[in-house]
């Protein structure tokens, strides 16, 4: 059976990999992508799907078995915007998903969104990151969700750290975050889990 993993982020940075390691899973990767999305980063013959996280609609889950939320408002964005994509989005796309039948929703978060009252010049990223995730558990969905610390554009490496191991300070790559990713919504290894993540 085709298990259909939609990914909302699938053309960033971080997404588009996430999508390539989906596929290398054997699973059938779908992109949620914006009319205007460059989707040349994405692997050859990946289906699509339009859609615009400010503007969701009701039948956006359709025939998806797994969700996967790594998209981003982009760190130059207005705090409006952030809200609209960060939060809203990924609130609004939970409630589909919870009404389509979704059996798994992955969502990756961020290192300090764990914290009700966060502070210092990420504080309203993380606040509308912390809410996006709170609503999450909330929803009834198994959910898996992800608190990488900085990003690198390093490739895999020998070790990951999850959960109280993890050093705040330390560094994350793209390609560990993408793979630890596509794990849980391709194999549930992070069921019910919301974890910090370093490569090491």
């Amino acid at each position: 059976m085709t298990i259909n993993v939609l990914v909302a982020g699938s053309t960033g940075a971080t997404g588009s990999q996430i999508v390539a390691e989906i596929k290398k899973m054997g699973r059938n990767p779908v992109a949620l992508v914006r009319e205007s999305s460059d989707t040349s980063g994405l692997p050859d013959g990946v289906e699509t799907r339009v859609a615009d996280l400010t503007d969701l609609k009701d039948d956006v889950c359709e025939n998806a078995d797994v969700v996967v939320f790594a998209a981003g408002s982009g760190g130059g964005t207005s705090a409006e915007m952030t809200d609209k994509v960060d939060r809203d989005g990924a609130m609004r796309l939970t409630d589909i998903a919870a009404k389509s039948g979704v059996k798994r929703f992955v969502m990756l978060s961020s290192v300090g969104a764990d914290n009700e009252n966060p502070e210092g010049d990420l504080a309203h990223y993380l606040q509308a990151k912390h809410e996006a995730d709170e609503h999450l558990k909330a929803s009834g969905l198994t959910y898996s969700i992800l608190r990488h610390v900085a990003l690198t554009n390093d490739g895999r490496s020998d070790v990951i750290k999850l959960g109280s191991e993890v050093d705040k300070t330390a560094k994350a790559s793209r390609a560990d975050v993408a793979y630890v990713l596509a794990d849980a919504a391709v194999n549930g290894s992070h069921d019910g889990k919301a974890q910090d993540m370093q490569s090491a």
